[in-house]
């Protein structure tokens, strides 16, 4: 799973270099490197000792300050592309690098064109993971590949001929998805330091904003379903990667062929909630706490609930936030006490083991779902198809807390489009 997740997030952005038409793209290329040092975050008791912490990322893309399309007006003519880069985290020894892949999107803040937000989701490598034997103090990450996100807001200082300087402040997060334990993650604020380097073939005459059309409001209704198909763990105890299958839908309205928004529904199947139940595992055994589980391990083992959905369109792009309640998540009660307890619970569990609660923290990962990824679209979603297809890559979680990694398929519907004056 983690190396078609890489490779679909890598098509993605490369992708996006290809997704518009028109004479303004010649002029639009944009390259920004940048600087970042900050804070790691320590992540568990017993975190190594580090330094500060160092980044380099390379930035290329489009600027869509002239791209006549609609979201790129509407959203004020953001700037879209692949960043790459390396991290030293402060201790390269116990620690080591991050190379990083990740598709951002850059669009004005506070109604300026100085402040800019800049947001970011793809994969990194890390040279270091968790082994008990030769890397026992990385419990941050246990798996080569991971998650990657960023989010900044940086503001535009110095203009000169041939760079826009920039310094930002913002938050960098990478954990594996659950797809391994141990994965406390990394989480870092930092400060940056970036140059935005002019192109030199852009000709002011050229880079003038002509013949963008006067696009009237517009919204239209939609259904859609998807299928999708994910990884995760269980516990210490049962750290082998299992699947997570997912049926979906959802009726909702696109506005402007730019904002997306949606109520839905989901169901789940979790592989390593039906083979605990079925393997009569140590907390389903007779006697114990959820002995009832044998009398149906589908549907125990099974998962539903209700979601808002909301997605910012891109024309072939989108990005995907997704907040949902769970109405039935019975197997998650077992999963918490087993990991929430003393560490390293074996899999056979004494009675006596100190387990974790079911307290108020349990409760509200308990009932909260989110989920956050991108999609492509086979057909722009700029003309408004009537029927399309998509493909997507997504991080599921519990309030937060990762849950599983999961690729989908999906169909969309449009019902009669409804326009309105501007």
């Amino acid at each position: 799973m983690s190396r078609q997740l890489t490779f679909l997030l890598l098509i993605i952005s490369s992708l996006s270099f290809a997704q518009t038409k028109g004479d303004w793209k010649k002029n639009a290329f944009i390259f920004t490197p940048e600087m970042l040092f900050g804070k790691t975050m320590e992540a568990y008791d017993g975190f190594p000792e580090i330094n500060l912490q160092k980044q380099l990322i390379l930035s290329f893309g489009r600027d869509h300050g002239n791209n006549p399309q609609q979201w790129a007006q509407r959203l004020k003519r953001p700037k879209t592309g692949l960043s790459v880069g390396i991290t030293d985290f402060g201790n390269v020894d116990s620690l080591g690098i991050a190379i990083i892949g990740m598709p951002f999107i850059e669009f004005n803040a506070f109604g300026s064109n100085r402040f800019k937000v800049l947001t970011g989701l793809g994969v990194s490598y890390f040279t270091e993971k968790f082994n008990e034997v030769t890397s026992p103090n990385n419990r941050a990450v246990s798996t080569n590949i991971t998650w990657a996100f960023r989010l900044y807001l940086n503001y535009h200082f110095l203009s000169t001929k041939k760079v826009d300087w920039r310094a930002g402040l913002g938050y960098s997060h990478h954990s594996n998805g659950h797809t391994r334990l141990m994965n406390n993650g990394f989480n870092s604020f930092l400060l940056s330091l970036s140059a935005d380097i002019k192109n030199p073939l852009n000709k002011s005459e050229e880079n003038k904003v002509e013949n963008i059309p006067e696009y009237k409001n517009s919204v239209y209704e939609y259904i859609s379903i998807r299928s999708g198909i994910g990884q995760n763990v269980f516990a210490l105890a049962f750290n082998d990667k299992k699947n997570v299958y997912t049926i979906a839908g959802e009726y909702g309205k696109v506005y402007n062929n730019t904002f997306k928004v949606g109520i839905g529904f989901y169901y789940r199947f979790y592989q390593h909630y039906y083979d605990y139940i079925k393997g009569e595992e140590s907390l389903v055994q007779p006697g114990r706490e959820f002995d009832y589980f044998r009398s149906n391990p589908v549907y125990y083992a099974s998962n539903f609930g209700v979601v808002l959905h909301g997605e910012v369109l891109l024309n072939h792009f989108g990005i995907d936030l997704q907040l949902g309640y769970n109405l039935h998540k019975p197997a998650y009660k077992a999963e918490w006490r087993i990991n929430e307890g003393w560490d390293k619970t074996p899999r056979e569990i004494p009675k006596s083991w100190v387990l974790g609660e079911l307290n108020s923290k349990f409760k509200n990962k308990y009932r909260v779902s989110s989920r956050l990824g991108l999609k492509y679209y086979f057909l722009g979603m700029e003309k408004s198809p009537k029927n399309n297809f998509f493909i997507g890559a997504h991080l599921n979680s519990n309030l937060g807390q990762a849950d599983f990694t999961e690729m989908s398929l999906g169909y969309i519907h449009r019902f009669n489009s409804q326009t309105t004056s501007k």
